[in-house]
């Protein structure tokens, strides 16, 4: 198969998929290569879910500036996707005069940055906030916020298409080739595949080194450093009504072990901070699980075996290796029809738009972009039934019946919601991309009940076999025969 595009970029994760959206704004033909079967295979469905204030981030960087720009106007892209998004705001908690000077100069550096909303609170300050959280005093950061991280990646997605914009899923970059006297700026190639574009914008996250060196620009290694996780149960979830942080060890190149809550009101405990060899290797390991727990209950003592529920892990593209530790700024350049981004860890999620943003910026300084009159930036997620009260969910199993039929009973997930995971704009195609799309698999028996339900609705609605459903990405085949019994035989 062989394409044209105006622009493509490379990688769907939170970063490409605002790139993409963004670019719809304008007369361009937009396509995304990812090298994964679907979203959701990274970085970026890997993560504690918060809206970032920028008072980690070095004075005078553009992690620092876009940080602060992506929060002050995350409240309107999240009304124009439907997204959810609570500002609950964050604490950063310590205990002796040492972490005071830590948070009073985090403070001072949040100010420096335009953070609005900092100020140092005491012991009952604390305790009004989070009386389940210990600590002598913390850092109060009123502009922080968690939001559901899969839907946000999945909004920006579904918005792109809406706009035009084409999604090439299981797609590979092997080779880039630079064309001369011709349309085509690039010659793309995905294995037997091949594009021809125009521009290319680098969005690769934990690949975006390997990318760069085929556009040419050297020099540049992504150190990938994995950070592990344990998810509690939502009966915590009350007793943690906004993130918990430790003071930073800035060396570490984290933000030491926090608890936050989800959007869905679970707890997270984690990220670790760990530097790896291989890129893909999303394990967890029990001496660090037992860390996170040791760590995390200083501050929140309340963690108990009984609450575990799942434990996963994220590997950041960190552009500082191990002998150094700490953050590098994030990389975002012009190149020659082509736009360069690396090294974009966190605050990377939230910062994502005003990066797309500066991409498109990037491009309009070489030719002149129109704008496109047919954009829409509003996206409408499915209903949900969980969060309705009685009457509502009546109206709507009499609207649709599918809706009477619970698949997922941890999450209270219904029929018509799977069903539209599975027909969406990028519908759902393995039982993770099920999970993303809708929270089904997510609760107390991680998919005990509805793994087997879900399987069933995928070969129905796909027409797969059951050897061809998978549970994620390719190999994870969900069946490879099936079990015969006695009564089969006769």
């Amino acid at each position: 198969m062989v394409c044209n595009c105006d622009v493509l970029v490379v990688g769907a994760g939170v970063v490409g998929c605002a790139v993409a959206r963004e670019l719809a704004r304008y007369k361009l033909n937009v396509a995304v290569a990812e090298k994964n079967n679907d979203l959701f295979g990274g970085t970026s469905a890997r993560n504690s879910g918060v809206l970032h204030a920028g008072f980690n981030n070095t004075p005078g960087t553009l992690m620092a500036k876009l940080c602060v720009e992506g929060n002050a106007g995350f409240d309107k892209v999240a009304e124009e996707l439907d997204i959810p998004l609570k500002r609950t705001g964050k604490i950063v908690v310590g205990f002796d005069e040492e972490d005071r000077k830590r948070l009073i100069a985090l403070k001072e550096q949040g100010e420096k940055n335009g953070v609005p909303g900092l100020s140092m609170i005491d012991h009952d300050e604390v305790k009004k906030l989070a009386p389940c959280v210990e600590g002598e005093f913390a850092l109060f950061s009123a502009s922080t916020a968690i939001l559901d991280p899969f839907q946000y990646v999945l909004a920006l997605a579904e918005n792109a298409v809406k706009n035009g914009v084409e999604f090439f899923f299981s797609h590979p970059v092997t080779a880039i080739e630079k064309l001369s006297g011709e349309e085509a700026n690039w010659s793309v190639t995905f294995g037997e595949d091949t594009m021809r574009c125009r521009w290319i914008v680098n969005a690769a996250g934990l690949f975006a080194d390997k990318i760069s060196d085929m556009l040419g620009k050297t020099g540049y290694t992504i150190y990938p450093c994995r950070g592990e996780y344990f998810i509690l149960d939502k009966r915590l979830g009350d007793m943690l009504p906004l993130p918990a942080y430790p003071v930073p060890n800035i060396r570490t190149g984290g933000l030491g072990i926090h608890l936050t809550p989800t959007s869905d009101g679970n707890v997270l405990i984690g990220p670790s901070t760990e530097y790896i060899d291989d890129r893909g290797d999303y394990s967890a390991t029990r001496k660090t699980m037992d860390m996170l727990v040791e760590d995390g209950s200083r501050i929140f003592p309340h963690i108990r075996r009984e609450h575990y529920i799942r434990n996963f892990s994220g590997i950041r593209p960190k552009l500082t290796g191990p002998d150094k530790g700490g953050y590098n700024d994030f990389v975002i350049e012009p190149l020659e029809n082509a736009v360069n981004l690396v090294g974009i860890e966190s605050p990377g999620l939230t910062a994502s738009v005003p990066i797309a943003r500066m991409v498109v910026n990037m491009i309009g300084e070489k030719e002149k972009l129109v704008e496109n009159p047919d954009f829409d930036p509003i996206r409408r997620r499915f209903a949900t039934f969980h969060d309705k009260d009685t009457q509502t969910r009546a109206e709507m199993i009499e609207k649709d019946p599918n809706y009477g039929e619970i698949i997922c009973r941890c999450e209270t997930i219904t029929k018509a919601e799977i069903l539209n995971a599975i027909r969406g704009p990028l519908g759902a195609k393995t039982v993770t991309g099920v999970k993303y799309r809708c929270r089904s698999t997510m609760g107390r028996c991680q998919g005990g009940y509805c793994q087997t339900r879900i399987t069933e609705m995928l070969m129905s609605e796909l027409g797969l076999t059951r050897e061809e459903v998978l549970y994620a990405q390719e190999g994870s085949n969900m069946f490879t025969g099936r079990v015969i019994d006695d009564e089969d035989n006769q």
